[in-house]
């Protein structure tokens, strides 16, 4: 019984896997989007944690650098494609 559950679990880790390479395939634009988001989400706890400001107030600032830096990583990914394929 505890083989075929871990077994499932095996299954379902794998088709999730295989979901996410394939969503991720090389697309600059879902790459992009990934990275900001994660990058949100850093700034968001550091402009926290070093100016003591809530979490909200952290929110309201946080977006800036990282959707420059999410253009900036969309602008290279789709660069190194172009010239590395």
């Amino acid at each position: 019984m505890v083989e075929r559950i871990l077994e499932m679990k095996n299954e379902v880790q794998v088709g999730i896997f295989e979901v996410i390479k394939n969503l991720l395939k090389g697309n600059s634009v879902v790459l992009a989007v990934i990275y900001t988001m994660g990058h949100f989400v850093i700034a968001m706890t550091v402009v926290s944690i070093m100016t003591d400001a809530s979490i909200w107030e952290a929110g309201a600032v946080a977006p800036v650098e990282p959707s420059l830096n999410g253009l900036w990583f969309y602008a290279l990914h789709s660069l190194w494609k172009k010239y590395n394929t």
